[in-house]
């Protein structure tokens, strides 16, 4: 599902392609691959966008949780830095994300697990730091999109609610909540929104299976 993607390490483009079986890099000028890591996927689940902080790269999967890669200086290579033990979604020991692609600051990541909990992990060491259903529910495929605004984040859940929050290592506090639309699609006996919301001249634009609005921000 994952988008291949172009990122720059030391000074070189890269067409970065997280396929069921690697993270693997390609020059986008030639098509030659640069480098793979193997990352055997199961059922395929390469949702999340990766995302890059300097020569690191993390991607996280549903079943077989996360995996920090560090890129050679001059992008010839990449090597594991650490990844998840667990290769179960039931028993998550760090972040098995589904949808939701997580954000990642350089010293810590955050990002919504396979139940629905918002985590944070230290993106060192890969410990979880700490989680919460405060901005989501817990039940399988729950999910939240996180979307960053200076110093807080935005987040779009599955009911409709989109929520100013801040994300730090300490915890979760929320700030604001709204109601931008009512869920209409069913999954596992609820309803649900798994659109992602745009954001453009301070209004927010989302949608369901019946109507899409627009939200302005600045009132």
């Amino acid at each position: 599902y994952c988008p291949p993607v172009i990122l720059d390490f030391g000074g070189r483009r890269q067409l970065i392609v997280w396929h069921p079986r690697a993270v693997s890099s390609v020059d986008p000028d030639n098509g030659h691959k640069l480098w793979s890591v193997p990352f055997q996927v199961q059922a395929g689940l390469t949702i999340a966008t990766p995302r890059q902080h300097g020569t690191r790269l993390f991607v996280s999967a549903f079943y077989n949780g996360p995996l920090m890669l560090d890129v050679a200086p001059d992008g010839s290579g990449a090597k594991v830095l650490w990844r998840g033990d667990s290769n179960s979604e039931i028993k998550t020991d760090g972040l098995h994300c589904l949808m939701s692609t997580p954000l990642f600051n350089g010293t810590h990541i955050y990002g919504v697990c396979s139940y629905g909990q918002l985590r944070c992990l230290d993106a060192t060491t890969g410990e979880r730091l700490w989680e919460t259903t405060d901005a989501t529910g817990s039940d399988r495929w729950w999910n939240a999109f996180l979307i960053p605004q200076g110093d807080r984040v935005f987040l779009h859940n599955e009911q409709g609610d989109l929520i100013a929050a801040r994300l730090t290592p300490q915890g979760y506090e929320e700030h604001s909540r709204g109601k931008l639309l009512e869920p209409t699609r069913p999954v596992r006996r609820r309803m649900t929104i798994w659109s992602h919301p745009a954001f453009a001249d301070g209004s927010v634009f989302a949608r369901n299976d019946k109507e899409i609005v627009r939200v302005d921000l600045r009132q």
